[in-house]
């Protein structure tokens, strides 16, 4: 009997010697899975349905190719890391070898893949258009429809039938299911974002509101690309319209005409010239009705912080850069020298 009873009890030592080495190997099995990278440099993407299970979740990853394995996985998630925050639904990217942690963090935090897009300055509604529905965001007709609805344009603050100069040009990163209100939403909080910055330094003979500054603004970016001249030409502008001159300024006369006819052309016309319109500045005094385009930080700034200049005219040198005149004599032999005899000795 007492052998019997000690052989149960060797018996027993050895089942839980042997557990406890099973254990042991078991755990460090998890510290190894914790500590070891996995995964190329080949990015993968991977779509976290939403309500999945954290065995779901790390099943996926790992039949992607980002973790080792799904069953190791689990056991970690389950006993060593044991975290109470949910893995969160969505599509993330991975690249690189990558520890388990650094997996799991991502999707804990909700560090989703991003797909970004560029809109440069001076751009109008259409072309905006175009790049949003190239990033595969959103539908470039949807996002076109929005933006030329008024009812959409009031929602959002723009004091306007369209959202046309209020969609402010930069980089942009959003999430797969944006929608294109959104995206909408988001440029021009960043148009009223920048407009704030740029209104806290005006100077005080500038008495232009919101509206009436980002339309200034359109023209001036469609006016030049060179930041130096920005301030200069806000200047020529604002003694125009202090004098109720006609702002006679061409970018207005092309988006009128694009109105108009449903063509864009750069080659301006008589007809183009002397054709009735709102946006037409040739043909009509002070601002336009609306922007023409999307001005940029830097031309936001310079309708509010005008150079101090006497002049009333500029002429291209047709290099990107302007000559400035303030009377009639000195823009007729500008013109003359710039735009007559240049393009007389211009080859064809």
């Amino acid at each position: 009997m007492r052998r019997a009873l000690r052989l149960v009890g060797v018996l027993l030592a050895v089942a839980i010697l042997a557990a406890g080495v099973a254990g042991l190997l078991a755990w460090r099995q998890l510290e190894a899975f914790r500590a070891t990278p996995f995964g190329s440099e080949q990015e993968k993407v991977v779509e976290i349905p939403p309500g999945a299970s954290a065995r779901a979740v790390v099943r996926t990853l790992s039949r992607a190719g980002v973790l080792s394995d799904g069953d190791l996985a689990t056991r970690y998630l389950r006993f060593l890391k044991r975290d109470p925050r949910p893995l969160k639904q969505g599509e993330y990217a991975f690249a690189g070898p990558l520890t388990p942690d650094e997996v799991l963090e991502r999707i804990y935090k909700s560090e989703v893949r991003l797909y970004r897009f560029t809109v440069p300055e001076g751009l109008r509604i259409d072309d905006i258009a175009e790049i949003v529905g190239q990033s595969g965001l959103a539908p470039a007709e949807s996002f076109l429809l929005l933006a030329h609805a008024p009812a959409e344009a009031n929602a959002l603050g723009v004091p306007a039938e369209s959202l046309e100069g209020y969609l402010f040009p930069d980089t942009y990163a959003f999430a797969r299911g944006v929608t294109a209100r959104q995206i909408l939403e988001a440029m021009v909080h960043r148009t009223f974002l920048e407009y704030e910055r740029a209104d806290a330094h005006r100077l005080p003979e500038v008495t232009l509101d919101r509206a009436a500054v980002i339309t200034l603004a359109s023209i001036i970016e469609k006016e030049t690309g060179q930041a130096r001249e920005r301030p200069r030409i806000s200047c020529v502008f604002h003694q125009r319209l202090r004098r109720r001159m006609k702002l006679q300024t061409d970018p207005t006369v092309m988006y009128a005409t694009y109105l108009r006819t449903g063509r864009w052309s750069k080659n301006i016309s008589r007809v183009d010239l002397q054709a009735p319109h709102p946006y037409n500045t040739y043909s009509t005094a002070g601002l336009p009705p609306g922007p023409i385009a999307s001005p940029g930080a830097a031309a936001i700034q310079a309708a509010l912080t005008p150079a101090p200049c006497s002049d009333l005219f500029f002429v291209s040198r047709n290099d990107g850069t302007h000559v400035f005149c303030p009377d009639l004599t000195c823009h007729e032999q500008a013109v003359r020298q710039w735009q007559v005899e240049y393009f007389r000795r211009k080859p064809p």
